[in-house]
Protein backbone atom coordinates (compact mmCIF):
# COMPACT_ATOMS: atom_id res chain seq x y z
CA UNK A 1 0.00 0.00 0.00
CA UNK A 2 1.22 3.80 -0.92
CA UNK A 3 0.73 4.98 2.77
CA UNK A 4 2.80 1.93 4.47
CA UNK A 5 5.52 1.83 1.57
CA UNK A 6 5.62 5.63 2.22
CA UNK A 7 5.96 6.06 6.07
CA UNK A 8 8.65 2.96 5.48
CA UNK A 9 10.63 5.00 3.12
CA UNK A 10 10.51 8.03 5.72
CA UNK A 11 11.44 5.65 8.32
CA UNK A 12 14.26 4.04 6.33
CA UNK A 13 12.78 0.72 6.67
CA UNK A 14 13.42 -0.02 3.20
CA UNK A 15 9.71 -1.70 1.65
CA UNK A 16 9.54 -4.44 0.13
CA UNK A 17 8.68 -2.27 -3.22
CA UNK A 18 10.61 1.32 -4.05
CA UNK A 19 8.00 3.80 -3.43
CA UNK A 20 8.00 6.51 -5.93
CA UNK A 21 6.03 10.62 -6.31
CA UNK A 22 5.60 12.36 -9.38
CA UNK A 23 5.75 16.31 -10.35
CA UNK A 24 3.34 17.77 -12.58
CA UNK A 25 2.10 14.55 -14.14
CA UNK A 26 -1.39 15.34 -12.88
CA UNK A 27 -1.42 18.38 -15.02
CA UNK A 28 -0.88 16.32 -18.39
CA UNK A 29 -4.55 16.00 -19.36
CA UNK A 30 -3.87 13.23 -22.20
CA UNK A 31 -1.67 10.97 -20.14
CA UNK A 32 -4.51 10.94 -17.19
CA UNK A 33 -6.96 10.22 -19.81
CA UNK A 34 -5.41 7.49 -21.35
CA UNK A 35 -4.63 6.15 -17.83
CA UNK A 36 -7.90 6.56 -16.08
CA UNK A 37 -10.59 6.87 -18.57
CA UNK A 38 -11.77 9.65 -17.63
CA UNK A 39 -12.58 11.68 -20.55
CA UNK A 40 -10.95 14.90 -19.08
CA UNK A 41 -8.70 18.17 -20.40
CA UNK A 42 -8.17 21.74 -19.73
CA UNK A 43 -10.96 23.11 -19.95
CA UNK A 44 -13.09 20.49 -18.15
CA UNK A 45 -14.96 21.22 -14.99
CA UNK A 46 -12.90 21.06 -11.45
CA UNK A 47 -14.41 18.71 -10.22
CA UNK A 48 -13.99 16.16 -13.49
CA UNK A 49 -10.13 17.17 -13.01
CA UNK A 50 -9.96 16.16 -9.34
CA UNK A 51 -11.44 13.13 -10.19
CA UNK A 52 -9.28 12.32 -12.53
CA UNK A 53 -6.08 13.24 -11.10
CA UNK A 54 -7.04 11.03 -7.87
CA UNK A 55 -7.52 8.19 -10.02
CA UNK A 56 -4.23 8.33 -11.74
CA UNK A 57 -2.13 9.07 -8.61
CA UNK A 58 -3.67 6.00 -7.11
CA UNK A 59 -3.05 4.26 -10.71
CA UNK A 60 0.12 5.21 -10.72
CA UNK A 61 0.40 4.69 -6.83
CA UNK A 62 2.00 8.05 -5.78
CA UNK A 63 3.54 7.25 -1.79
CA UNK A 64 4.11 10.39 -0.98
CA UNK A 65 2.49 13.97 -2.42
CA UNK A 66 4.66 16.96 -2.45
CA UNK A 67 3.17 20.28 -1.15
CA UNK A 68 3.94 23.82 0.28
CA UNK A 69 2.03 26.15 1.47
CA UNK A 70 4.59 29.51 2.34
CA UNK A 71 5.05 31.12 -1.35
CA UNK A 72 5.30 34.38 -3.06
CA UNK A 73 2.11 35.41 -2.21
CA UNK A 74 3.19 35.89 1.65
CA UNK A 75 5.12 38.55 0.28
CA UNK A 76 1.64 40.86 -0.46
CA UNK A 77 2.36 44.02 -2.28
CA UNK A 78 6.43 43.51 -1.64
CA UNK A 79 5.96 40.52 -4.26
CA UNK A 80 8.20 40.81 -7.62
CA UNK A 81 6.42 39.96 -10.93
CA UNK A 82 9.06 38.07 -13.48
CA UNK A 83 5.94 36.87 -15.54
CA UNK A 84 5.98 33.33 -16.50
CA UNK A 85 6.78 31.30 -19.96
CA UNK A 86 3.94 28.90 -20.85
CA UNK A 87 4.16 25.35 -19.03
CA UNK A 88 0.60 23.80 -18.20
CA UNK A 89 -1.45 22.86 -21.09
CA UNK A 90 -3.07 25.12 -23.63
CA UNK A 91 -0.15 27.94 -21.95
CA UNK A 92 -2.77 28.81 -19.67
CA UNK A 93 0.00 29.66 -17.13
CA UNK A 94 1.34 32.16 -19.53
CA UNK A 95 1.76 35.53 -17.95
CA UNK A 96 3.56 38.58 -19.87
CA UNK A 97 2.78 40.95 -16.65
CA UNK A 98 6.52 42.49 -15.16
CA UNK A 99 6.37 44.44 -11.83
CA UNK A 100 9.16 44.89 -8.88
CA UNK A 101 8.50 47.77 -6.29
CA UNK A 102 12.34 47.54 -5.71
CA UNK A 103 14.06 49.93 -8.30
CA UNK A 104 17.82 49.82 -7.37
CA UNK A 105 19.96 47.58 -5.64
CA UNK A 106 19.96 50.27 -2.31
CA UNK A 107 16.47 49.60 -2.54
CA UNK A 108 16.92 45.92 -1.89
CA UNK A 109 19.50 45.91 0.38
CA UNK A 110 18.20 48.07 2.88
CA UNK A 111 15.02 45.56 2.68
CA UNK A 112 14.22 45.09 6.65
CA UNK A 113 10.51 42.08 6.21
CA UNK A 114 9.88 42.68 9.97
CA UNK A 115 9.21 45.99 9.16
CA UNK A 116 7.87 45.70 6.11
CA UNK A 117 5.96 42.23 6.02
CA UNK A 118 5.96 42.30 9.79
CA UNK A 119 5.71 39.75 12.97
CA UNK A 120 3.43 36.68 12.27
CA UNK A 121 0.58 35.63 14.99
CA UNK A 122 2.23 31.86 15.95
CA UNK A 123 -1.33 30.38 16.50
CA UNK A 124 -2.62 31.64 13.14
CA UNK A 125 0.32 30.33 11.12
CA UNK A 126 0.07 26.92 13.41
CA UNK A 127 -3.92 26.81 11.94
CA UNK A 128 -3.00 27.36 8.52
CA UNK A 129 -0.31 24.65 8.02
CA UNK A 130 -2.65 22.23 10.35
CA UNK A 131 -5.19 22.82 8.14
CA UNK A 132 -3.24 22.93 4.25
CA UNK A 133 -2.17 19.22 5.89
CA UNK A 134 -5.39 18.25 6.48
CA UNK A 135 -6.61 18.86 3.69
CA UNK A 136 -4.27 17.21 1.53
CA UNK A 137 -4.48 14.22 3.61
CA UNK A 138 -8.93 14.34 2.97
CA UNK A 139 -7.49 14.86 -0.71
CA UNK A 140 -5.07 12.04 -1.39
CA UNK A 141 -5.43 9.51 1.96
CA UNK A 142 -3.36 6.53 0.28
CA UNK A 143 0.40 7.94 0.48
CA UNK A 144 2.35 10.33 3.11
CA UNK A 145 1.48 14.29 2.47
CA UNK A 146 2.98 17.06 4.36
CA UNK A 147 3.01 21.14 4.05
CA UNK A 148 6.09 23.07 3.76
CA UNK A 149 7.79 26.67 2.88
CA UNK A 150 8.75 27.09 -0.76
CA UNK A 151 10.45 30.63 -0.03
CA UNK A 152 12.91 29.78 2.46
CA UNK A 153 15.61 32.00 1.74
CA UNK A 154 16.91 32.47 -2.23
CA UNK A 155 13.34 31.75 -3.50
CA UNK A 156 12.18 34.31 -1.15
CA UNK A 157 14.83 35.94 -2.53
CA UNK A 158 13.71 35.57 -5.95
CA UNK A 159 10.14 35.79 -5.10
CA UNK A 160 10.71 39.33 -3.36
CA UNK A 161 12.99 41.13 -5.92
CA UNK A 162 13.25 39.11 -9.00
CA UNK A 163 16.57 37.93 -10.85
CA UNK A 164 17.81 41.15 -12.17
CA UNK A 165 17.43 42.96 -8.65
CA UNK A 166 18.61 39.96 -6.94
CA UNK A 167 21.94 39.72 -8.73
CA UNK A 168 22.33 43.58 -9.25
CA UNK A 169 22.01 43.75 -4.74
CA UNK A 170 24.47 40.58 -4.92
CA UNK A 171 27.31 42.14 -6.96
CA UNK A 172 26.70 45.69 -5.39
CA UNK A 173 27.71 44.57 -1.84
CA UNK A 174 28.01 41.04 -1.00
CA UNK A 175 28.43 41.73 2.82
CA UNK A 176 25.47 43.63 2.91
CA UNK A 177 23.37 40.99 0.50
CA UNK A 178 24.68 38.36 3.42
CA UNK A 179 23.21 40.74 6.57
CA UNK A 180 19.83 40.58 3.71
CA UNK A 181 19.80 37.17 3.85
CA UNK A 182 20.15 36.99 7.99
CA UNK A 183 17.74 39.47 8.16
CA UNK A 184 15.09 37.42 6.08
CA UNK A 185 15.63 34.01 7.97
CA UNK A 186 15.11 35.94 10.96
CA UNK A 187 11.92 36.73 9.65
CA UNK A 188 11.18 33.42 8.19
CA UNK A 189 12.04 31.55 11.12
CA UNK A 190 8.83 32.35 12.87
CA UNK A 191 6.89 29.71 9.90
CA UNK A 192 9.15 26.92 11.27
CA UNK A 193 8.88 27.83 14.71
CA UNK A 194 4.79 27.25 14.19
CA UNK A 195 5.60 24.12 12.10
CA UNK A 196 7.93 22.86 14.65
CA UNK A 197 4.32 23.70 17.39
CA UNK A 198 2.33 21.84 15.06
CA UNK A 199 0.67 18.70 14.61
CA UNK A 200 2.15 17.91 11.25
CA UNK A 201 4.42 15.15 10.70
CA UNK A 202 6.32 15.94 7.62
CA UNK A 203 7.84 19.17 6.43
CA UNK A 204 8.97 20.28 3.09
CA UNK A 205 11.96 22.99 3.04
CA UNK A 206 11.95 24.04 -0.61
CA UNK A 207 14.86 26.35 -1.68
CA UNK A 208 16.23 26.66 -5.45
CA UNK A 209 19.26 27.97 -3.78
CA UNK A 210 21.44 26.94 -7.06
CA UNK A 211 21.22 27.32 -10.57
CA UNK A 212 21.93 24.37 -13.62
CA UNK A 213 25.28 24.64 -13.78
CA UNK A 214 25.78 25.44 -9.60
CA UNK A 215 26.17 27.93 -7.29
CA UNK A 216 24.96 31.33 -7.77
CA UNK A 217 27.14 32.80 -5.28
CA UNK A 218 30.82 31.79 -4.15
CA UNK A 219 30.35 28.40 -1.66
CA UNK A 220 31.65 30.84 1.07
CA UNK A 221 28.93 32.98 1.35
CA UNK A 222 26.25 30.13 0.91
CA UNK A 223 28.11 28.59 3.87
CA UNK A 224 28.37 32.15 5.81
CA UNK A 225 24.93 33.14 5.02
CA UNK A 226 22.42 30.19 3.50
CA UNK A 227 23.21 27.12 5.03
CA UNK A 228 24.16 28.52 8.56
CA UNK A 229 20.12 30.05 8.74
CA UNK A 230 18.77 26.31 7.10
CA UNK A 231 20.44 25.05 10.50
CA UNK A 232 18.37 27.29 12.34
CA UNK A 233 14.94 26.15 10.54
CA UNK A 234 15.68 22.65 10.69
CA UNK A 235 16.70 22.52 14.55
CA UNK A 236 13.12 23.10 15.99
CA UNK A 237 12.03 20.42 13.30
CA UNK A 238 13.26 18.21 14.39
CA UNK A 239 13.54 18.77 17.87
CA UNK A 240 9.62 18.03 17.64
CA UNK A 241 10.23 14.72 15.80
CA UNK A 242 9.25 16.28 12.41
CA UNK A 243 10.56 14.63 9.22
CA UNK A 244 12.35 17.36 7.33
CA UNK A 245 13.08 16.97 3.72
CA UNK A 246 15.21 19.21 1.62
CA UNK A 247 14.15 20.05 -2.17
CA UNK A 248 16.36 22.27 -4.71
CA UNK A 249 16.62 22.30 -8.50
CA UNK A 250 19.66 22.43 -9.96
CA UNK A 251 23.31 21.49 -9.20
CA UNK A 252 23.65 21.29 -5.69
CA UNK A 253 26.76 18.80 -5.96
CA UNK A 254 29.04 21.72 -3.76
CA UNK A 255 25.87 21.38 -1.05
CA UNK A 256 24.80 17.91 -0.85
CA UNK A 257 27.00 17.35 2.36
CA UNK A 258 26.37 21.29 3.84
CA UNK A 259 23.20 19.73 3.66
CA UNK A 260 22.96 16.61 5.69
CA UNK A 261 25.14 18.20 8.23
CA UNK A 262 22.11 21.00 8.80
CA UNK A 263 19.91 18.00 9.70
CA UNK A 264 17.59 17.45 6.77
CA UNK A 265 16.44 13.72 6.92
CA UNK A 266 16.39 13.77 2.98
CA UNK A 267 16.87 15.47 -0.45
CA UNK A 268 15.07 16.30 -2.83
CA UNK A 269 16.64 17.01 -6.20
CA UNK A 270 16.32 17.24 -10.45
CA UNK A 271 18.85 14.87 -12.30
CA UNK A 272 21.13 18.05 -11.93
CA UNK A 273 22.60 16.87 -8.89
CA UNK A 274 24.67 13.38 -8.61
CA UNK A 275 22.13 10.56 -7.64
CA UNK A 276 25.56 8.18 -6.95
CA UNK A 277 27.46 10.80 -5.05
CA UNK A 278 24.39 11.22 -2.57
CA UNK A 279 23.57 7.26 -2.76
CA UNK A 280 26.95 6.20 -1.81
CA UNK A 281 27.13 9.31 1.34
CA UNK A 282 23.96 9.16 2.37
CA UNK A 283 21.85 6.34 0.76
CA UNK A 284 21.71 4.12 4.52
CA UNK A 285 20.74 7.66 6.42
CA UNK A 286 18.70 9.64 4.28
CA UNK A 287 15.73 9.85 2.40
CA UNK A 288 16.52 10.22 -1.60
CA UNK A 289 13.54 11.70 -4.20
CA UNK A 290 14.76 11.21 -7.85
CA UNK A 291 16.68 11.71 -10.16
CA UNK A 292 15.27 10.39 -13.67
CA UNK A 293 15.87 12.96 -16.17
CA UNK A 294 12.29 13.91 -18.08
CA UNK A 295 14.30 15.45 -20.96
CA UNK A 296 14.25 11.34 -21.68
CA UNK A 297 10.98 10.98 -21.39
CA UNK A 298 10.52 13.80 -23.69
CA UNK A 299 13.04 13.13 -26.76
CA UNK A 300 14.23 9.09 -25.87
CA UNK A 301 13.44 5.91 -27.50
CA UNK A 302 12.04 3.37 -25.39
CA UNK A 303 15.51 2.13 -25.21
CA UNK A 304 16.72 5.59 -23.51
CA UNK A 305 13.90 5.25 -21.18
CA UNK A 306 14.64 2.18 -19.89
CA UNK A 307 18.21 2.46 -19.43
CA UNK A 308 17.38 5.87 -17.49
CA UNK A 309 15.24 3.63 -15.11
CA UNK A 310 17.65 1.38 -14.76
CA UNK A 311 20.11 3.94 -13.65
CA UNK A 312 17.99 5.16 -10.92
CA UNK A 313 16.52 2.05 -9.65
CA UNK A 314 20.37 0.18 -9.54
CA UNK A 315 21.71 2.95 -7.61
CA UNK A 316 18.47 3.40 -5.19
CA UNK A 317 17.36 -0.47 -4.49
CA UNK A 318 19.61 -1.05 -1.46
CA UNK A 319 19.05 2.28 -0.18
CA UNK A 320 15.89 2.38 2.30
CA UNK A 321 14.35 5.27 1.71
CA UNK A 322 14.49 5.96 -1.71
CA UNK A 323 11.80 7.24 -3.86
CA UNK A 324 11.85 6.59 -7.52
CA UNK A 325 10.75 10.71 -9.21
CA UNK A 326 11.32 11.85 -12.41
CA UNK A 327 13.30 14.22 -10.70
CA UNK A 328 12.31 17.37 -13.39
CA UNK A 329 8.65 16.81 -13.75
CA UNK A 330 6.54 14.88 -16.41
CA UNK A 331 5.32 18.47 -18.55
CA UNK A 332 2.51 18.29 -20.53
CA UNK A 333 4.11 18.06 -23.80
CA UNK A 334 5.97 14.50 -22.83
CA UNK A 335 4.74 11.76 -25.39
CA UNK A 336 2.01 9.74 -23.59
CA UNK A 337 3.62 7.02 -25.14
CA UNK A 338 6.79 7.47 -23.62
CA UNK A 339 5.38 8.08 -19.60
CA UNK A 340 3.30 5.44 -20.04
CA UNK A 341 6.70 3.06 -21.12
CA UNK A 342 8.14 4.94 -18.13
CA UNK A 343 5.49 3.85 -15.89
CA UNK A 344 5.92 0.14 -17.34
CA UNK A 345 9.39 0.04 -16.60
CA UNK A 346 9.34 1.68 -13.02
CA UNK A 347 6.62 -1.00 -12.23
CA UNK A 348 8.82 -3.99 -13.96
CA UNK A 349 11.71 -3.46 -11.34
CA UNK A 350 9.97 -1.59 -8.14
CA UNK A 351 10.42 -4.56 -6.43
CA UNK A 352 13.37 -5.35 -4.45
Amino acid sequence: MSYEDGWAALDLEMPKRIPRTEYSATMHWDLMKVVTGIEVGIHSPDEVKKQAQIAFMRAWNFDFFWSTLIGHAEFGEWQSDMGHAEYAAGGVDRRDTIFSPFKTAEDVLSFDPWEKLGPKDQDELIRRFEAHYQASCEAHPFGVNMTGVYVTLVSGFIGLFGWDMLLLAAGTDQGRFGALANRYASWIQQYFDALAMSTVPVVMIHDDFVWANGPIFRPAWYRKYILLNYRKYVTPLRDAGKRVLFCSDGNFDEFVDDIAAAGFHGFVFEPLTDLRYVVERYGQTHVIVGNADTRVLLYGSQADIRAEVERCIALGRRCPGYFMAVGNHIPPNTPVENALYYNQVYEELCWR
